[in-house]
């Protein structure tokens, strides 16, 4: 090696990169949400669009999508599936045609009685009620000043 080369650096491990444990975190808590969700025949995506229509009803598709960060080519093939199960239904906006409004079906708001006692996975995260707050505020903190930064 020449005196003004400088030695390469060894590889990171993959398991010191903060994307991959964050990533490899989101796979986990999938599988721990798996039974859960098959018992109310739902899909993970399915499932946080109806917590959030549950937090706030009748809202239009854009809105739904920024609060979900999913993009329509992706939010609505989900929300014809929740309403062919009879969960939500679209309709057009009668003050504005050009958007559209999803809410949720009565059965739809029945599911939260369901869906809210057995989709709980505090307990299987170990961590204190203080510790999940921590670190829920932590993640929230991260993502959004990943999406400043672009």
């Amino acid at each position: 090696m020449k005196p003004t080369e400088l030695p390469v650096p060894a590889p990171v491990p993959l398991a010191d990169y903060l994307c991959f444990a964050v990533y490899s975190t989101n796979l986990a808590f999938g599988k721990a949400y798996k039974p859960i969700l098959d018992v109310l025949g739902l899909t993970y995506p399915q499932f946080i669009t109806i917590i959030a229509l549950w937090e706030q009803d009748n809202q239009t598709v854009s809105g739904l999508g920024e609060k979900l960060f999913l993009e329509s080519n992706t939010l609505t093939p989900l929300l014809k599936k929740l309403e062919v199960m009879g969960y939500v239904e679209r309709k057009r906006d009668p003050e504005d045609e050009r958007q559209v409004r999803v809410s949720l079906t009565k059965t739809g708001r029945r599911l939260r009685e369901k869906g809210l006692k057995i989709a709980d996975l505090t307990d299987a995260t170990g961590l204190s009620p203080d510790e999940f707050q921590e670190l829920q505020k932590a993640i929230v903190t991260l993502r959004g000043n990943l999406i400043n930064s672009l």
